[in-house]
């Protein structure tokens, strides 16, 4: 039998580093996963009880949620148990699902951000017939959003399936498919060439929604009175912060897994490689439910009919 067929698991080099510092980790990890799972449900909760929520702009939002728990479950759950054990290894089939889940999150966040880019555009541009024209579509948009990741990164990623491994030392907390490729024992050329056309091809037209949208929503700003400019960007305001949130996280990702960082200290390193992971699902709920007055209102509600409850008990 070859050696390459034989590695059936990976060694993950970036938990050998923690050291001593492992349990403080394990505890913070524990925190950002019990926060993310907490704001998350809190907002979905609040959309589904709240008949008034249910409208497409929150309904595509409680989407979002959903998307920040399904990528946060396939990261942290599995850095919590690595930092328990003491082999520091995950196996070929889990490292496998980790990169699937991981990639089609984020595949899957910068679908649903476009989604809500058009749904903004015809808020401000087409008010009227806003209700009629995106209840029409929200269903097709909701199956486009999950369908369309889903599939597209099936169709890369199953050229990953077909490698076989020479190395098995990963140097990053979890599984990353461009990660995975570099420690194939063949030539890779052609997966890494499919990869980054499959890249471009997939974001193009998302990148072309959202600026469009916001092209004709700059536009409609421009000819408008103060007030309703005002208003208008208000509205816009939590999903542009949205937006830059998971840019920023994209681009800490490529720095990080494509370029040499290995002179910085150990903990930078740790922040560029979760932010993608970790800081879209803990901020994007606060970003909306601090921004969105009717949101705001019915948690504060929510919250509060729950330690009325609690207190009479």
């Amino acid at each position: 039998m070859d050696n390459f067929s034989e590695v059936t698991s990976f060694f993950m080099s970036d938990y050998n580093e923690l050291k001593e510092m492992k349990p403080v980790y394990f505890c913070m990890f524990l925190i950002i996963y019990i926060v993310i799972i907490a704001e998350n449900v809190a907002l979905i909760c609040v959309i589904y009880r709240e008949k008034s929520l249910h409208e497409p702009m929150y309904l595509l939002l409680c989407n979002l949620a959903v998307n920040a728990l399904y990528g946060s479950t396939a990261l942290l759950p599995a850095v919590l148990s690595i930092l328990l054990s003491h082999s520091y290894e995950i196996t070929l089939p889990l490292c496998q699902t980790q990169i699937y889940a991981v990639h089609t999150f984020g595949m899957t966040e910068f679908t649903i951000l476009a989604v809500m880019s058009y749904d903004r555009y015809v808020a401000i541009c087409y008010p009227l017939p806003y209700h009629a024209i995106m209840s029409q579509r929200l269903v097709k948009l909701i199956v486009f959003m999950w369908l369309y990741p889903l599939l597209a990164f099936l169709i890369v990623f199953s050229f990953t399936l077909d490698l076989r491994f020479c190395n098995r030392n990963i140097e990053k907390l979890y599984c990353f498919n461009y990660i995975l490729v570099k420690l194939a024992c063949t030539d890779t050329s052609a997966v890494n060439i499919v990869g980054l056309l499959s890249v471009g091809l997939y974001t193009l037209p998302l990148l072309v929604m959202i600026f469009y949208s916001y092209g004709h929503i700059l536009r409609i700003c421009a000819l408008s009175f103060s007030k309703s400019r005002f208003k208008a960007l208000k509205t816009c305001t939590p999903h542009l912060l949205a937006i830059i949130n998971y840019s920023i996280g994209c681009f800490l990702e490529i720095a990080q897994s494509r370029f040499n960082i290995s002179s910085m200290p150990h903990g930078l390193r740790l922040f560029l490689s979760i932010y993608f992971l970790i800081f879209p699902p803990i901020l994007n709920p606060a970003i909306y439910g601090l921004s969105i007055q009717r949101i705001r209102v019915r948690l504060f509600r929510l919250f509060s009919r729950k330690s009325r409850q609690v207190q009479f008990m």
